[in-house]
């Protein structure tokens, strides 16, 4: 007689049950840990999340900021309290029968120093009593030309509008004084109509105003304005016979 197999009893295959569940569930939560553990070591460190990223400003960075030339054009031109035109009348002042040729707003140099009419030595003289401002405070240089073609530079306070330097140009020779009177003899408008002109196109703070010829031999009028807003500086090209503008570049950094 044959003996049958014996079934485990139900107890028995409940226990068995359950520890393979435990072993399960184990593996599975070590596995998760090492996981989790895997993908902390892979993260690198210090990176912001994602929380951080959106919660900083873009003040700080370059693209927000000023250039350093524009930042330098607000300075010299918030410091300025005389303007060109004014400058530019006490320039040709200084010079009978003169006409203004170029006026720009510079910073002064640090050597600037009162001198007497005429005198490219920088020689203090108890003619020219108004002391030279400090050095890097606004300055108009101007240059006034005689009827000859004789260039004068009229430097001027560009706070308190006063005369604190003036020299004849020592460089010049024949040939350079001829090409300013032929210029002045084709220009028939004024700096002030140039301006005019220049304005009208482009609104903003005059910084310069010269007298020169383009690449088509014309003479022109150089101007250069300055807009408040951004502090962008453009400079126009008014014809200097018709007043009519000519171009303008934008000068954005």
């Amino acid at each position: 007689m044959s003996s049958a197999r014996r079934l485990p009893p139900l107890r028995s295959l409940a226990v068995i049950g359950a520890l393979g569940t435990s072993a399960l569930l184990l593996t599975a939560c070590t596995n998760a840990d090492t996981n989790r553990s895997s993908v902390a070591e892979a993260a690198p460190t210090g990176s912001p999340t994602a929380t951080e990223s959106m919660s900083k400003s873009p003040s700080g960075s370059a693209t927000a900021s000023m250039s350093e030339d524009k930042t330098k054009r607000k300075d010299l031109v918030s410091a300025t309290k005389v303007a060109w035109d004014k400058a530019a009348d006490t320039a040709v002042k200084e010079v009978p029968g003169g006409k203004l040729v170029e006026i720009e707003l510079k910073r002064t140099d640090a050597d600037a120093t009162a001198s007497p009419t005429g005198s490219p030595t920088g020689t203090a003289s108890p003619g020219m009593p108004n002391p030279a401002p400090s050095a890097g405070t606004p300055e108009w240089e101007a240059k006034v030309a005689q009827s000859d073609g004789t260039l004068h530079r009229i430097d001027i306070d560009a706070v308190n509008g006063k005369v604190f330097r003036t020299m004849v140009d020592p460089d010049q020779d024949p040939d350079d004084k001829t090409q300013i009177t032929d210029w002045l003899g084709k220009a028939k408008q004024t700096p002030q109509q140039a301006v005019k002109a220049a304005t009208d196109k482009t609104k903003g703070t005059v910084t310069k105003v010269e007298l020169d010829e383009n690449d088509s031999q014309q003479v022109v009028w150089d101007v250069d304005v300055v807009d408040k807003t951004n502090w962008d500086k453009t400079t126009v090209v008014v014809d200097a016979a018709n007043g009519k503008v000519l171009g303008q570049d934008v000068d954005k950094d």
